[in-house]
C-alpha cells in the first residue's frame, strides 16, 4: 500500500466520527457575526429610506414676523399640549373670564413682567373666553382662550423665550389634531393653536401678530 493510502486510510479513522456528531446546542444558538452585521445594516437602510420618504412635521412659513432663524419645536409642543388640556373643558375652560378682561390682562402681566394684550378676534369670528396662568419652563406662562359660534376654540399661548430659541419669523406646526402657528419675538415666544385648517389659522396668526406689533 503507497504511503498516500495509508495517510488518508488514517484521517478518514481519525475524522469521519467528527462528521456524524450532532451539533453542540451551544452552537445552534450562536448566529454568525455577518448575520447579526447585515441585519443591521438592512434595519439601517429601512430606517433611511422611511425617513427620506416622509414628510417633516415642522414646516417654515413665510417670513412675515420678525427675523427668521432656527426656532427650537419645545414652544409649540407646549402650546399645543395646553390647549388640549384646555379647550375642551365646558365649565372652567379659563381661570378669569373675558367679563373681567382689563384685570386678567393687568394679572397676567404682573406674573410675566411685561405688558400683555388680548388681540381682539371678532373680525375673523371668534370673541375672547377669557385666560389662565400656566407654569413654563422658564417662568410663569398666559394663555388667552377664543371660541367662536360653532364652538372651536383657540388658545394664545405666551411665554418667555426659552434657553436655545432665537428670533423666528411665522412658523406652522402639527401636534395630533392641533395646528399651530408660533414665533418669537424679543425675549417672547407666542403660539396660537387649533384644531382648525392652516390656512385659516395663519390669517388669524397675522391678526394676531399685528396688534401685538402695532
Amino acid at each position: 500500500m503507497k504511503p498516500d493510502d495509508d495517510l488518508g486510510r488514517l484521517l478518514h479513522d481519525r475524522f469521519d466520527p467528527v462528521l456524524v456528531e450532532p451539533i453542540p446546542a451551544r452552537l445552534q444558538m450562536r448566529r454568525p457575526a455577518w448575520i447579526g452585521h447585515a441585519r443591521a445594516a438592512a434595519v439601517l437602510a429601512a430606517g433611511i429610506a422611511i425617513g427620506l420618504a416622509l414628510p417633516f412635521t415642522w414646516r417654515g412659513a413665510p417670513q412675515t414676523g420678525p427675523v427668521a432663524s432656527a426656532g427650537a419645536p419645545a414652544l409649540p409642543v407646549r402650546a399645543a399640549r395646553a390647549h388640549v388640556v384646555y379647550a375642551v373643558e365646558v365649565r372652567h375652560p379659563v381661570e378669569v373670564d373675558a367679563s373681567q378682561q382689563e384685570h386678567l390682562v393687568a394679572w397676567l402681566s404682573k406674573r410675566l413682567g411685561t405688558k400683555l394684550k388680548a388681540p381682539a378676534l371678532t373680525a375673523e369670528g371668534f370673541e375672547l373666553l377669557g385666560g389662565r396662568l400656566l407654569p413654563g419652563p422658564e417662568g410663569p406662562v398666559a394663555q388667552f382662550m377664543y371660541q367662536e359660534g360653532a364652538g372651536r376654540r383657540l388658545t394664545l399661548y405666551v411665554s418667555s423665550r426659552a434657553k436655545g430659541e432665537g428670533q423666528t419669523a411665522f412658523r406652522f406646526a402639527q401636534e395630533g389634531a392641533v395646528s399651530v402657528f408660533y414665533w418669537i419675538d424679543g425675549n417672547w415666544g407666542y403660539a396660537l393653536s387649533g384644531e382648525i385648517d392652516r390656512a385659516t389659522l395663519s390669517r388669524i396668526s397675522t391678526s394676531v401678530y399685528r396688534q401685538l406689533n402695532p
